[in-house]
């Protein structure tokens, strides 16, 4: 039997090892740290079709939709929900910029829609009657990220042909051969490298010329909300950091604040499966990046969430910050055999939930797997 070892466990290393077992692989992943704790599981879960490049990333995106969907046939645990995502708008200028797009080409490729107030509160009681419009995106998903790696694990185990292995640090990548930092050797005839926002240690000379930056995001959950939020929800903001909208007449929206410029602020919310909020989320493009979490940022995206909320917002129970690997031009990640049967895959950025089984599939196919 064919073996591989993947490492990096969060969700691209992770769905690499799904993928290789599925094409009948003996499969070994290693992770630095007991249990992963990066990017993959300091995200929004969110599966945003909507908001992709026309083209190659587009069409990945909703591949991966399907993947993630019948991932979950297999592996209940991962919390897929086909909520889709409201896209609002609070003031007349948001609501013009949406219209106006609404009647575009790259909406249509998108299936993306214009709401009124009231089809907007059938799809989704819980908010105000602040909100004045909202693009209507049907597509876009959810998922658990802090149950999606370990209930993927915890299903692989069941096959009998997987082993996730912690606290390894690989030091060394050859052909046919992994070396941890207790310079114990695993053999694999392919060898995934998926070690996210790692820029030095083994990958560092194959990325050194990679078109790749780090961005730093800072997020915070609430305690269970009083009532259902069933749909993603994202604010005008969010319109700046997504390709999708490039042709929208973004010069229109609002001037945004010194302090929404400063931090690139974008309101996401989402309402995880026990009933809580996860609402983010800023990004920093400039290294190093500052240890300390901003108050004014919390109160910020506290203040726009409640400004589109009807329901109470719970207290604040956790904040945290969060760091991914994002390419600098228009591909959907950095890919490449570093070494015969050795392939370094990073840099999906913001895409990388979304992306992941697509991802996967793509490195498997280019290394002649399947």
């Amino acid at each position: 039997m064919a073996r591989g070892v993947v490492v990096g466990g969060g969700v691209l290393g992770t769905f690499h090892a799904y993928q290789l077992v599925a094409a009948g692989f003996d499969v070994v992943q290693l992770e630095a740290e007991p249990s992963p704790n990066g990017a993959s599981v300091r995200n929004f879960g969110l599966l945003w079709i909507s908001g992709r490049r026309s083209g190659e990333e587009l069409n990945a995106a909703r591949r991966a939709r399907r993947l993630w969907e019948a991932t979950f046939a297999e592996v209940p645990g991962i919390g897929f929900r086909p909520a889709g995502s409201l896209t609002v708008a609070v003031s007349p200028e948001e609501l013009k910029v949406m219209d106006d797009f609404a009647l575009g080409p790259d909406a249509a490729e998108r299936n993306i829609e214009f709401l009124e107030p009231p089809a907007i509160r059938r799809l989704n009681p819980a908010l105000s009657d602040r909100v004045v419009g909202a693009l209507w995106a049907p597509e876009d998903g959810i998922v658990e990220p802090q149950k999606v790696l370990g209930a993927l694990r915890d299903h692989l185990e069941k096959s009998g042909h997987y082993r996730f292995v912690g606290n390894r640090f690989a030091t060394d990548a050859q052909p046919g051969v992994v070396v941890d930092h207790l310079g114990q050797r695993w053999e694999g005839d392919l060898v995934i490298l998926a070690v996210g926002a790692l820029r030095s240690g083994l990958v560092g000379s194959h990325l050194e010329a990679a078109p790749l930056r780090r961005v730093c995001l800072q997020m915070l959950s609430t305690a269970p909300i009083d009532g259902e939020l069933p749909t993603a929800i994202a604010d005008a903001d969010s319109m700046r950091y997504y390709p999708a909208y490039l042709s929208a007449r973004l010069e229109d929206l609002p001037a945004r604040s010194e302090l929404a410029e400063r931090h690139q602020i974008q309101l996401l919310v989402v309402q995880r499966a026990d009933g809580t909020l996860t609402i983010g989320d800023t990004h920093s493009y400039e290294e190093p990046f500052d240890f300390a979490l901003a108050e004014e940022v919390a109160d910020e995206l506290l203040e726009r969430v409640r400004r589109i909320l009807a329901v109470p917002l719970a207290p604040v129970v956790r904040r945290w910050s969060g760091v991914y690997s994002q390419c600098t031009d228009d591909r959907l990640c950095y890919r490449a055999e570093a070494l015969p049967g050795v392939w370094v895959v990073t840099g999906p950025g913001g895409r990388g939930m979304t992306c992941a089984p697509a991802i996967a599939e793509d490195t498997l196919a280019a290394a002649g797997v399947g």
